[in-house]
Parts: structure tokens; C-alpha cells; sequence
């Protein structure tokens, strides 16, 4: 595919600058983001290469500067994906999440650009910068140093091998709930079932069921739109009790998109790269750059509302 038949690599003339939606099919997607990668790299690069000693101008703002076609196409795909995905949207999802995961940490590993930052990061009490322009460069940095900017070569290409799979497991851990929201839930066939349901609710779950091919009676699925207002609004606690597990079971209702060894590998992963970055935890790794800071701040907190709650 030419960038020239390519929608989403086109100026996009529609009212507010909206993305041409009528236009993008699931095959654009992966030419797009390759098209866009391209250009995000050779921006990287120049930074990185800029023969100029380091400032906020010519590396965190031309940082924070590139990358726009790759920061464009990859909204409008997250954007579609979560609301109006598709067994062809879901494949292309498959494939580029670790390309796209692959590209971030990149960047986040590029020793060149990473030498200009922490340069600046150094000297940041002498550069007189703005209070916007200081936070931006401490959030940067600290982005960088997470990804594993600071660790020895082996233990850095583990930890960008990690966020491939992690990006991987992830986007399958999210299209397994999907496929339960769309495909379980309750076939409604007896008027009472409907006690307690407002009208507008009745009717969502009788076009429901007419679109899945039933013949009668109404569709109560698992997205959350529907079940969280059958489950507070209906007067059957038989239904509501099945509603509420087959809610709380979305990722192991069907032998092909069972969640449980993907979590399974996602908390492994999630705790190898905690240990590279000197953590005894993902939740102290996850929580370093939080308001909490520590599992046992998160604690004490919880402790302290427990009791009232």
C-alpha cells in the first residue's frame, strides 16, 4: 500500500482536524504506524546526534516535539480498538502491540538522547527553568530511568524484551474480557424476569438479543453499560447473583480466551522487572513514582479506612 492510498498518513481536512473515519480499515493501520516510526526514529536520532551541548530547547522540547504523525495514528488506533473493535482490528492489534511496545522502549533505551537528558537532569537547579519545564524534565528522566536507562546492557535488553511480552499478554488480557462482554451473559425468556428494569433497559436488552439472532425474549451481556444497571436496578436476585458471576469471571468463561495463564505470565514478567530495577516487588516498582511510594504506605492507608468503611 502506497502512504499516497493510506488515510490516516493523508491531511486530515475534516471539521476539528477529525481523523477520516469512514476511510481506515484495519489494513492501514500497520503501514501507518510503519510510515510513522520511520520518522519518529530519524527525529530521535537527530536529537540524539545534535552536535550542540544539551538544553531544554534543542532535547526535552524537540523530545517533546517529535513523533506527532506516530502520536496521531496511534490514537486513532487505541481510540477504535476500544470502542469499536473487530475480529480484523483485534489481528492488527495482536501484531503491533509489540512493535509498538518495541519502538517506546527504543527510544526509552537510546543511550544518545539518554546522555542529553541526564546531562540536564544534572544540572537542572542551574538552568533557570520554568516550573513546567522543570517538572517535564524530571518526569522525562524518570520515564527514562524506569524503562532501564541506567542498567547494564544484558539487564536492559531484558527489560525491553519484558515490555514486548508484557505489551503482548496485556493487549490479549484485554481482548479475552472483551470477547466475554460481547459473546456471555443471560438470555431472558419469561416477562418476570424483567421485574425491577426500567423500560429503557428492557428495550437495550430486547435489541440485544434481536441482534445476536434470538429468537425473543432479551439479552443481558456482560459489558459494563448493561450489567451494572441490571444488577442495581433488577428484583430477581436468582438472575442477579448469575449476573454478578458471570461478570466477575469475564477472561475464563471459554476455553480459548481464558485469562488465567496470561495472568499467570504477566505477573511473572511483572516481577522479573521489578528485581532488575533492585525492587522485592512490581507493586514497589509500580508505586516508586506514585503518591504512595511503598506497598506499606498503601497499607496504612487502607488500614486507616478499613474500620470506617
Amino acid at each position: 500500500m502506497h502512504d499516497a492510498d493510506n488515510p490516516l498518513l493523508q491531511p486530515w481536512t475534516a471539521p476539528y482536524g477529525l481523523p477520516p473515519f469512514a476511510r481506515i480499515a484495519p489494513a492501514h493501520f500497520a503501514p501507518a504506524f510503519d510510515a510513522a516510526m520511520r520518522e519518529h526514529r530519524d527525529e530521535i536520532a537527530a536529537i540524539g546526534a545534535n552536535p550542540a551541548p544539551p538544553t531544554f530547547a534543542n532535547t526535552l522540547a524537540a523530545l517533546d516535539a517529535s513523533g506527532r504523525s506516530y502520536v496521531r495514528v496511534a490514537h486513532v488506533f487505541h481510540n477504535l480498538a476500544a470502542s469499536e473493535t473487530s475480529p480484523a482490528l483485534q489481528e492488527a492489534e495482536r501484531e503491533l502491540a509489540p512493535k509498538l511496545a518495541a519502538h517506546q522502549q527504543a527510544i526509552l533505551l537510546d543511550e544518545a538522547l539518554f546522555a542529553r537528558i541526564d546531562a540536564l537532569h544534572a544540572r537542572r537547579d542551574a538552568l533557570s527553568l520554568a516550573p513546567e519545564e522543570r517538572a517535564l524534565l524530571e518526569r522525562v528522566h524518570l520515564d527514562f530511568v524506569r524503562a532501564g536507562a541506567r542498567l547494564a546492557p544484558a539487564a536492559r535488553r531484558r527489560a525491553a524484551a519484558i515490555a514486548e511480552r508484557l505489551a503482548a499478554l496485556t493487549t490479549t488480557f484485554r481482548q479475552n474480557v472483551l470477547h466475554d462482554e460481547a459473546t456471555q451473559g443471560l438470555h431472558l425468556t419469561d416477562e418476570r424476569d424483567l421485574a425491577g428494569l426500567p423500560a429503557w433497559l428492557a428495550e437495550a436488552a430486547a435489541e440485544a438479543a434481536r441482534l445476536r439472532g434470538e429468537r425473543g425474549g432479551w439479552f443481558v451481556s456482560l459489558s459494563r453499560s448493561v450489567v451494572a444497571p441490571f444488577l442495581a436496578w433488577s428484583d430477581r436476585r436468582d438472575l442477579r447473583e448469575r449476573a454478578f458471576r458471570l461478570w466477575t469471571r469475564r477472561g475464563e468463561l471459554h476455553a480459548a480466551h481464558d485469562n488465567r495463564p496470561v495472568a499467570r505470565e504477566i505477573l511473572k514478567l511483572r516481577q522479573e522487572l521489578a528485581r532488575l530495577h533492585g525492587c522485592a516487588s512490581y507493586a514497589g516498582y509500580a508505586l516508586a513514582d506514585r503518591m504512595a511510594k511503598t506497598p506499606a504506605a498503601v497499607d496504612r492507608l487502607l488500614q486507616r479506612v478499613w474500620q470506617p468503611a
